[in-house]
């Protein structure tokens, strides 16, 4: 239960900040879609299986803050990946098994539209300097670029 309230209570701290356009990756990407919340989200999973990747998990801070009787906007964690991108990667560095899966990042703006926040494969990779996992990351960019354009229309 607290560490529900925490997530909660983190998860509207950063709202905040980034609506002042403040992220802390420069990787960091911020789409306003202009679509309502949860149609996005709809498209949003819809596209990402068009595209091959995989739904791994996903964190739901709506719906813990309805549990303990908050109401809070719209706020999901969607959490892709692949299992062939996942043998690449441990193959190139065990290491970078701690970034994947890549998350892609839903709020809910005062005007009920979505906001999709996610970091670049190449920024989150990138940081190993594994010529591999570079290769690799320019391929998942091309993927979630397509993900976030599909997911758009």
């Amino acid at each position: 239960m607290r560490l529900t309230v925490l997530f909660i209570i983190l998860t509207l701290g950063i709202q905040g900040a980034w609506a002042a356009g403040d992220t802390a990756n420069s990787g960091t990407k911020v789409v306003e879609t202009g679509q309502p919340f949860n149609s996005y989200l709809k498209k949003l999973k819809s596209a990402i299986r068009a595209n091959k990747m995989g739904i791994v998990a996903e964190a739901c801070a709506t719906c813990g803050a309805r549990a303990i009787g908050v109401t809070i906007p719209g706020n999901r964690v969607v959490m892709i990946f692949n299992p062939y991108f996942a043998v690449r990667m441990l193959k190139a560095s065990q290491a970078a098994g701690i970034e994947a899966p890549l998350r892609l990042y839903i709020t809910e703006n005062s005007d009920k539209t979505a906001r999709l926040t996610y970091r670049t494969a190449s920024s989150v990779f990138g940081v190993y300097k594994v010529p591999a996992l570079d290769k690799m990351a320019k391929e998942l960019d091309k993927i979630i670029a397509k993900i976030v354009t599909q997911a758009g229309n």
